[in-house]
């Protein structure tokens, strides 16, 4: 495996097996991962919040089981925010997809494989384009198991909003009727489901910037004021660890441009 882009904000967050205990019920608000009880998972998942992403996918698939959790979230949020080249970026999340597809087939009550399969497969989609991906029937394939994440695990804000985003994504790209008719997309639905997220999660940076993304796709420029409060918010909100911290550097970057 070639060496990945380094976190640039690395040794702002040390984390170890302790304080990922300590801290695992803020850390994981979003995804509601239960703890583990294997300290090589926690050590994993310790390498994650730290930014260390390469070595917490190498111990994550090395450990299997609940290890491959910690993996397909560390291979897409690196693959979100640090991979620069377009074509690994897209192969990263195919590998995550197809890893969670098993995973998910294995043991269908796993939340989170459910929710990695659809998250890495709802950023392949972003990048090959939107429209192109519902015509090759993949939008389907990620709402349906956003659905399930959220019939599994009603609390969990992450599914909340990406979930959201699809809905906010396909009306953008075609239009109200087709993408209700075609691909059961609405409006008030996908901004319930973002306020929803925001409500179980609000500390959430990411939360913040979909939900102000998806009103200015859904409402127009009318939005703009209210989706640059989100933005502010987003951007002055305290990181724990170095996933949100890329979150709220993205707002930061957004408002400066």
């Amino acid at each position: 495996m070639a060496k990945w882009t380094a976190f640039p904000y690395a040794g702002d967050y040390a984390f170890d097996v302790t304080r990922v205990q300590q801290n695992w019920a803020r850390l994981h608000a979003g995804d509601t991962e239960p703890l583990p009880r294997d300290v090589q998972v926690l050590q994993a998942w310790a390498l994650f919040h730290s930014g260390e992403f390469q070595q917490a996918v190498d111990m994550g698939l090395s450990l299997g089981g609940a290890g491959l959790t910690v993996a397909n979230k560390a291979a897409c949020i690196y693959a979100t925010y640090l991979e620069k080249k377009e074509k690994t970026r897209l192969d990263l999340y195919m590998e995550v997809a197809r890893r969670a597809e098993a995973q998910a087939q294995e043991d269908p009550q796993n939340v989170n494989a459910h929710y990695w399969q659809a998250y890495a497969l709802g950023r392949y989609c972003q990048g090959i384009s939107v429209a192109k991906a519902l015509a090759q029937g993949l939008g389907s394939k990620v709402k349906g198991s956003l659905e399930k994440v959220i019939e599994l695990q009603p609390n969990h804000a992450d599914a909340h909003i990406a979930l959201g985003t699809f809905h906010a994504e396909v009306i953008d790209k075609v239009g109200s009727l087709i993408g209700g008719m075609t691909y059961g997309a609405r409006k008030d639905t996908g901004l319930k489901l973002l306020q929803d997220a925001l409500k179980l999660n609000f500390d959430s940076a990411i939360g913040m910037i979909e939900y102000a993304n998806a009103m200015v796709m859904l409402e127009g420029d009318r939005m703009m004021k209210e989706a640059t409060r989100l933005y502010e918010q987003a951007a002055a909100a305290t990181p724990m660890d170095a996933m949100e911290r890329l979150d709220v550097e993205m707002a930061r970057v957004e408002l400066a441009d």
